[in-house]
């Protein structure tokens, strides 16, 4: 985003809402993988405690009565979703007053419909609110495909069928030069990488001969859903909804670009975990408005902070916390770690970890090579995540200090009970 410090990509939408709202400049992913995280999104809890660790399982009923949607639907909101499911196999159509969803990873096109995805989503999203009662609150969800991969298109020729855009913003950027990650020629990574899809299927795209369309094809992607949350506010402002309608802007994870010579997600690098987040609220005092938190929020918040903001109780097994506070300015106690859990699926050719984050060290451990294989970073000297300090004679202390909170996190998780307030572990 514009607002985050890229001087290139174009999205005055985003910017705006950030001016009018609170940007979170520290906001991760608990599990950089599409169902995982947006299950977390939905439920408040890590991804030990839901339990989604792939593309073809369901919400367990007792997760799913507790997400943020059902609750709300259940106090009287008109629920509304639009977009990417993405979660098993099973499209919740009842369980919402209005449902544009679909399963797995949808189509940017799809004929005979000449409209791109993004331009049908906004679509849809606007026919939620314009057609819905007027004294009725509602609650909607808009869960847009982009800026992902066209699956598809990987075993075709051209970058643009991998990330096909909408033509009509194909002059944006193409005078641009974008420029190559710092960290892309990094020192080698073992060789357990190599045979990683990180590697082998999405790395291609962003060598130096490649690099250049393919950054450029996904910022008119992104640019796009600028211009579709242009268009919601717009509806918002005809429909006299503005003024008490709050906006929250995320994202289930990020992505590597070609840093540290990788492509794709779901490893604990910073570019793969993080994340935007901005609440826009409009109630909200003039003097928090345009303003930044750094804490680190984490996806588990986005479901307890919806909950807060309608004045609904928060079930006592969610994880997360309400964002509310830090974006009314308040100076409270907040987490100063938290647990990274990616499993891939079985057969997947992607490399499983745990680890954990503070405000300045990520440990990370991969838990399935052998031997066990440790990065421990320093972020404040290295943010960029160039120099693995595990095995330097220094830091012995730091890294058995790390070891020891993964075995209490583990044990914290492996404890969890749905109906008994959660407390992040001491």
């Amino acid at each position: 985003m514009g607002c985050a410090g890229n001087r290139i990509i174009q999205t005055p939408n985003m910017d705006a809402l950030a001016a009018q709202g609170v940007r979170f400049t520290q906001s991760f992913a608990t599990a950089a993988m599409c169902p995982t995280s947006r299950v977390s999104l939905l439920t408040g809890l890590y991804p030990a405690n839901h339990k989604i660790e792939g593309f073809f399982t369901s919400i367990p009923p007792d997760r799913y009565r507790n997400t943020h949607s059902q609750i709300l639907r259940r106090a009287g909101y008109r629920v509304g979703f639009v977009g990417k499911w993405g979660i098993g196999t099973d499209l919740p159509k009842q369980s919402y007053d209005y449902f544009q969803g679909f399963s797995g990873q949808g189509y940017y096109w799809e004929p005979p419909n000449p409209k791109h995805l993004t331009v049908r989503q906004a679509d849809q999203a606007i026919e939620f609110l314009n057609t819905g009662p007027k004294n009725r609150p509602f609650f909607l969800q808009v869960s847009f495909k982009a800026p992902h991969v066209q699956d598809e298109g990987r075993d075709k020729p051209g970058i643009y069928v991998k990330y096909p855009y909408d033509p009509a913003l194909k002059q944006m950027y193409a005078t641009d030069v974008i420029p190559m990650p710092q960290t892309r020629d990094a020192a080698p990574l073992p060789d357990f990488f190599k045979p990683s899809l990180n590697c082998t299927r999405e790395a291609p795209d962003f060598r130096p001969q490649t690099y250049q369309e393919a950054v450029k094809d996904l910022y008119r992607l992104v640019s796009g859903l600028d211009i579709a949350l242009g268009r919601i506010r717009q509806a918002l402002r005809d429909m006299g909804a503005e003024d008490n309608t709050v906006i929250i802007y995320t994202a289930d994870h990020g992505s590597i670009y070609g840093e540290h010579g990788m492509g794709g997600k779901w490893l604990m690098f910073e570019e793969s975990i993080r994340r935007p987040t901005i609440i826009m609220d409009p109630r909200n005092s003039s003097q928090f408005r345009g303003t930044t938190r750094d804490e680190m929020v984490l996806n588990i918040d986005i479901m307890p902070t919806i909950l807060d903001l309608a004045g609904e109780n928060i079930p006592p097994g969610v994880q997360g916390s309400s964002l509310i506070p830090l974006a009314t300015g308040q100076t409270r106690p907040w987490r100063d770690q938290w647990f990274y859990q990616f499993h891939n699926e079985p057969g997947a050719p992607i490399v499983p970890s745990e680890g954990i984050r503070t405000a300045r060290w990520k440990y990370i451990r991969y838990i399935k090579t052998i031997p066990m294989y440790e990065q421990l970073f320093d972020l404040k000297v290295d943010p960029r995540e160039q120099r693995n300090l595990a095995a330097a004679p220094e830091h012995q202390t730091q890294l058995n200090y790390f070891r020891n909170r993964w075995q209490v996190w583990r044990g914290s998780l492996d404890g969890f009970n749905l109906t008994t307030r959660w407390s992040n572990p001491a």
